[in-house]
Formats: structure tokens, C-alpha cells, sequence
């Protein structure tokens, strides 16, 4: 791990991890996601985010250069589901979009409390089908999201995979796919974890899931299916509470045929792309994610029933 991985994660122990763990109102999240970002981080030099409408809702389209047309990457961003926004992930997604050469979505989706489950994998599933209204083809777009964007993303690619119209690849980083907080890592990285108290995910899902059972597949893709499922990238730090959930979700796609490729990165804090610019780990996992995508646009499609 870098120095400044080593400092920041310092930081986060001492400083930020206290303060989650007593964060009460979701608004208080919010204010601080955005205030950070505002603050710490940049979106990618030559970037470019234009105002889009999908389905009713905003969404940016994020470019750098000269993108190939008719590729994309839809990706849903994390925050407990309580939180974020395209704009708090603009600097990791100019990122990404420079570094793969494609054009990177981000839709913004119903928040909770005020908008329990299943609202934001509704707005999810209509993002998705409003892009195929745009011309947009399956087999040219990538789904992808960050920690409860994971979910999001992967509920509905099990969705797209029942229907025999998946996308040509998916990716997550440090995903929550488990509701229910059954992970073993949940207790086991409790105190190595320096970002996210594991004693605090049952009442985070909750303000989300408002009495609705947690293992609804719908609401924890890791009790899913994925019939035909494309390729997939997990990116997991192999300290955080969340870690057996990419570790999990490998081992079903495994069984299920798919090809999967998990990166355990050593240190690292929960979703620690965003910091793209303060740590080298950030821009070092966005090459690879950009790697994967280039290969997944590039190659023939490839469904783990073989076709």
C-alpha cells in the first residue's frame, strides 16, 4: 500500500470512521458526501458532463476525448442508498470514461428514507430501458455501480439475464450485495475496516428496505440468479466489511457458469476509486476497470450458457 493510502486511511480511522458510525440523518451523509468531493476531488482533465434525462430523472453523460460511439457504461453510484449523486461521482467516472475511451452514464436515482425499496431499482430498470429507446444496444453497454450502486446494478442484470438480453459485461467496486449482512466479513473486518462500522449496516439497510425482507433478490442480488450471465469484475478491499460480498457473489457466478475476476486490493478503504488524484490504488483500479471494459466492447459477447 502507497504512503499516501497509508496516511489517508490514518485519517479515515481517526476521523471519519467515528463520525459514520454516530451519523444519524441522512441528510447529514449527503452534506458530507457532496462537501468532500466539492473540496478533495477533480474530475478528469479534457472531461466533459453533460445534463441528460432518462426516464424522467437527471443523469449525467461523461466524456473525455473522443469516445467510440454507440459504447457505453451505466453506472449506479454508492451511498447506503441514502446518499450521493452523479455529481459526487463525477471525478472517478471522468476518470473512468477517459481511461476506457467510452461514454460513462450516471443516473441519479430515488433516495431513502423518503423513497424506500423498491424505488431506486425501479428508477434503475427505467434508466436502462431508456437508453435502449435511444438506440443504445445491450451487447454495447456495461453495467456497473460502487457499493449500494452495486446492488442496483446487479439486481438488474440478473433481471436482464432472465430476459436473454444481458449487457456485454458488468462491473463492481467494493459491492453490497448482502442486505441481510450475513458476510462473515461483517464481524471479522469490524476493526481492520477504517471507513464503515459494521455494527451500523442492519440499520443502513433499513432506513432503505423500511420492513421489507432484506433477502428479497431484488433488494440482495447475492440471492439471485444470473442465467447466461456476462463476464464480471469485482474490485473489493480485502480489509473492508463488505469483502465477503464480492467474494460471495464470485463463487455463485462461478457455479453458474460465468466468467468472473475478483481483485482483493490489500489496505485499501471501502470505494476507494472516488479518490482518484489523492491515492495511486484509485487510478490503478480504474485502469483495470477501463482494461475490462475495453476488452468486454471489443470482444465477441460472452454468456456463460456458451452462446
Amino acid at each position: 500500500m502507497s504512503l499516501r493510502a497509508r496516511m489517508l486511511t490514518l485519517g479515515l480511522r481517526l476521523f471519519t470512521k467515528p463520525r459514520l458510525a454516530k451519523m444519524t440523518d441522512p441528510a447529514e451523509l449527503r452534506d458530507a458526501m457532496e462537501r468532500f468531493t466539492r473540496i478533495a476531488l477533480r474530475p478528469a482533465p479534457g472531461s466533459v458532463a453533460m445534463p441528460l434525462d432518462l426516464a424522467g430523472r437527471s443523469a449525467l453523460s461523461i466524456r473525455a476525448g473522443r469516445p467510440r460511439e454507440g459504447l457505453a457504461v451505466l453506472h449506479f453510484h454508492g451511498g447506503v442508498f441514502l446518499a450521493g449523486s452523479p455529481q459526487t461521482h463525477l471525478p472517478m467516472l471522468s476518470r473512468l470514461a477517459k481511461l476506457a475511451g467510452v461514454t460513462v452514464i450516471a443516473p441519479s436515482y430515488s433516495l431513502a428514507p423518503e423513497h424506500p425499496f423498491p424505488a431506486a431499482l425501479r428508477d434503475a430498470e427505467a434508466a436502462w430501458e431508456a437508453l435502449l429507446v435511444q438506440g443504445y444496444r445491450p451487447e454495447n453497454m456495461v453495467l456497473s455501480g460502487d457499493s449500494a450502486g452495486a446492488a442496483l446494478a446487479f439486481a438488474l442484470l440478473s433481471k436482464l439475464c432472465a430476459r436473454g438480453t444481458p449487457p456485454a459485461a458488468a462491473f463492481a467496486f467494493s459491492p453490497w450485495f448482502d442486505l441481510t449482512g450475513a458476510s462473515p466479513s461483517v464481524r471479522e473486518n469490524a476493526a481492520s475496516d477504517p471507513m464503515l462500522a459494521g455494527h451500523r449496516l442492519p440499520e443502513a439497510a433499513q432506513f432503505y428496505l423500511q420492513g421489507h425482507p432484506a433477502d428479497d433478490p431484488e433488494a440482495s442480488p447475492i440471492f439471485a440468479a444470473f442465467p447466461g450471465c456476462p463476464p464480471v469484475l469485482l474490485q473489493t478491499s480485502e480489509t473492508e466489511i463488505l469483502s465477503d460480498d464480492a467474494l460471495r457473489m464470485e463463487e455463485k457466478l462461478r457455479q453458474a457458469g460465468a466468467e468472473v475476476m475478483v481483485q482483493l486490493w490489500p489496505g485499501v478503504p471501502h470505494a476507494w476509486q472516488m479518490l482518484d488524484g489523492l491515492i495511486p490504488e484509485a487510478r490503478d483500479a480504474l485502469r483495470d476497470a477501463a482494461r475490462f471494459v475495453t476488452r468486454a466492447l471489443t470482444a465477441p459477447p460472452q454468456r456463460s450458457d456458451g452462446s
